[in-house]
Formats: C-alpha cells, structure tokens, sequence
C-alpha cells in the first residue's frame, strides 16, 4: 500500500468526527437546538465566530472553537501533505 493510500485513509478516518464537531460549534454559534442548523449553509457568523472572539464570557464556545480550530488546521495539514505526495 503506497503513502498516499495510507493519506486518503487516514484524512477519511479524520474526517469522521467532523460532522459532531461542526455541529457542536453551529449550535453555540448561532444559539440553538434545532437539529437543521447542520444543513443550513450559513457560513458568515460561523467564520467570524472561528477567527475571533465571539463570545469571550462563554468558556463553552471559547473551548469549542479552540478545539474546532486544532482539529482543522490538523485536517489542512494531513491535506496538504496529501496533496503534495
């Protein structure tokens, strides 16, 4: 099996939890329960909310994107390494 199979696997398996993560961050982000903020392209606030400090009273959302924030750039990375084999 070449490396970059081994990549392609291992950015699949990364990706899994993405969904869990994303939506976790949504709901703080735009301050809801409802299940359909994960299929609602709303990408503005969510951004913001990635890049600056949104919220900075609420550890939870502080947390969130601070693990948010390490597990993409963990992504880009396994991506770029990929795409560079």
């Amino acid at each position: 099996m070449s490396l970059k199979t081994v990549l392609l696997i291992v950015l699949f398996i990364w990706g899994i939890p993405s969904s869990f993560i994303r939506s976790k961050f949504r709901k703080i982000v735009y301050q809801t329960n409802d299940w359909k903020i994960n299929i609602k392209p709303l990408f503005v606030k969510e951004i913001i909310a990635l890049f600056s400090n949104m919220f900075p009273e609420n550890s939870n959302y502080t947390k969130t994107r601070d693990y948010y924030r390490i597990y993409l750039l963990i992504y880009l990375i396994l991506f770029l390494i990929y795409y560079n084999i």
